[in-house]
């Protein structure tokens, strides 16, 4: 059985996890001992079961940032706030969502970025891509999304509407991307690792 579990820098170990017994395919897990877990709205209050919010630990580990201006973000009423969206079910698993960042929020609804991205790389035309919240004065965030097309394919306006209907066919139909931008390459790290906030940084800086 394959094992899930999340950790973090600061709390120097895993958190949240499974046994092999329990594991639920698609959760992280439950709290392992020691440590507890919930998931807080952005006033700092518990949300129910179901609910999207960020997740938040305490245990007998942790660091403490030294002079350092994220000490005051990383730790709220003694909750270590981790940057990640997630929520509990009706069994008390929690589900991971999304990094907080790569939440997008659209018209009230909470939109994981990955989320989309997964189901654009299911359509044979696209080669990588990247989905991030774009400003948008009537929503507040649009889905955006950068597509890199597999060799040989070039962009069209056709392409387009055939991606997005290919998206709500796949998730939710309000996920879909109402912006699609294509791109010769995505930024990356030097290990490969997709680097959304700069796409973010150039819609802001676009908006400006």
């Amino acid at each position: 059985e394959l094992i899930d579990g999340i950790g973090a820098t600061e709390m120097l170990h895993i958190f949240i996890s499974h046994t092999e017994e329990a594991a639920r395919p698609g959760a992280t897990g439950k709290p392992v001992p020691g440590f507890q877990a919930c998931v807080l709205d952005e006033a700092g209050n518990p949300l129910p079961p179901g609910q999207i919010g960020r997740l938040a630990v305490k245990g007998p580990t942790g660091c403490r940032y030294l002079a350092d201006e994220r000490q005051r973000n990383y730790v709220q009423n003694g909750w270590n706030i981790t940057g990640d969206t997630y929520l509990v079910d009706e069994q008390g698993y929690f589900v991971y969502q999304a990094r907080s960042d790569d939440m997008i929020i659209s018209a009230g609804y909470n939109i994981a970025g990955p989320e989309v991205e997964d189901a654009l790389l299911l359509h044979p035309a696209v080669a990588e891509c990247a989905v991030v919240g774009v400003p948008d004065p009537e929503r507040g965030q649009i889905v955006k999304a950068y597509v890199v097309l597999q060799p040989g394919l070039n962009p069209s306006a056709e392409l387009v509407k055939d991606l997005q209907d290919f998206v709500k066919q796949k998730i939710a139909p309000y996920k879909y991307p109402r912006a699609i931008e294509f791109r010769s390459s995505l930024p990356r790290t030097q290990t490969g690792k997709l680097q959304r906030y700069l796409l973010r940084k150039e819609a802001e800086e676009k908006r400006v």
